[in-house]
């Protein structure tokens, strides 16, 4: 048995997120606590009482999904789980790998993601942009079904989740063009997201330039086990290759499927460890291949399901 640690994004948020684990563990107050001060704002209050529209504004959800990462980690350490073989993050998650593996000082990554998302939000007009969810078809049928919506706008493949979950994003338009384009061609299934920007896409891409600027002045640390990057599902040696990685992540697709398997095939990985609110990547994993073990920690009786995998491991 050898285990990744893996750390969910946004869309994984939830009112009472955590209230649980929360209650049994000072880690998670403590760590909420730790990421209010530094934006001078209660995150705990906001994950527990909403409204749900600031909890889902992105500004608000990419440091409350980076301190429910971070807290669960914690607590994961305190109650003496294993060190994962690698450790890899959803989208926004990859920041609290980051911080997991020693990268990224928590402090410094909270102010960061609340950059991050503040520029992300900027970059377009609020319902100039939108994302959806397509589901049964393979992914170059959707990548073609974009080419042909596209019609001078934007709109691409970026959250390759699982096959035949393919998460589209761009102007909204053309989101909606390649919608009726994918259903045409027989897609099971078509969702939009509740998100207020198009994550991954090129309409990204000021974002990404101005996020490099700040990437730049951030203080990296060594990696102290190897994390896999959204834009190729590779690990990265050094700062500099780090920041392009996480500046490239704006506005690349997330290749999710292909980092599972990398952390399969590279790492010998047999087990994923979901470190934060809901089932979202446990989910995804297990489509992505059934013989992989999976657990989410999110409360006390999944904290001692995943703390008995790493007796399995020998660790």
């Amino acid at each position: 048995m050898t285990i990744a640690g893996i750390f969910p994004g946004q869309g994984s948020q939830s009112l009472g997120m955590l209230s649980a684990l929360g209650a049994d563990f000072a880690e998670v107050g403590e760590t909420f606590q730790e990421a209010s001060a530094v934006l001078g704002r209660d995150l705990w209050r906001l994950a527990q009482e909403g409204p749900d529209s600031a909890l889902n504004s992105t500004e608000n959800t990419q440091p409350l999904m980076l301190a429910a990462g971070v807290a669960v980690w914690r607590v994961w350490l305190k109650q003496g789980g294993c060190q994962p073989a690698a450790v890899a993050g959803h989208s926004l998650g990859e920041y609290s790998a980051l911080v997991a593996a020693g990268v990224l000082n928590f402090a410094d990554a909270v102010a960061l993601v609340a950059e991050r998302a503040s520029l992300m939000q900027s970059a377009v007009a609020e319902g100039e942009g939108s994302m959806a969810a397509i589901l049964g078809l393979e992914d170059a049928q959707i990548i073609t079904a974009c080419e042909q919506a596209a019609q001078g706008e934007v709109v691409e493949a970026v959250n390759f989740n699982s096959p035949g979950q393919v998460v589209i994003a761009g102007n909204a338009a053309a989101v909606d063009r390649a919608i009726q384009a994918a259903t045409d061609i027989g897609a099971k299934k078509a969702v939009k997201l509740s998100v207020s920007v198009p994550s991954h896409c090129a309409l990204m891409k000021p974002a990404a330039e101005k996020l490099a600027v700040r990437l730049a002045t951030m203080a990296f640390s060594p990696v102290q086990m190897p994390v896999l990057h959204n834009v190729d599902a590779m690990a990265r040696s050094s700062a500099e290759e780090t920041r392009a990685a996480l500046e490239q992540q704006l506005y690349r697709p997330v290749r999710w499927v292909d980092t599972i398997q990398r952390l399969q095939s590279d790492y010998g990985v047999t087990a994923a460890v979901e470190f934060g609110p809901g089932k979202v990547l446990t989910g995804l994993n297990k489509r992505i291949d059934r013989k992989l073990g999976a657990v989410c920690v999110m409360d006390s009786k999944t904290l001692e399901e995943a703390l008995k995998l790493c007796e399995e491991a020998g660790a």
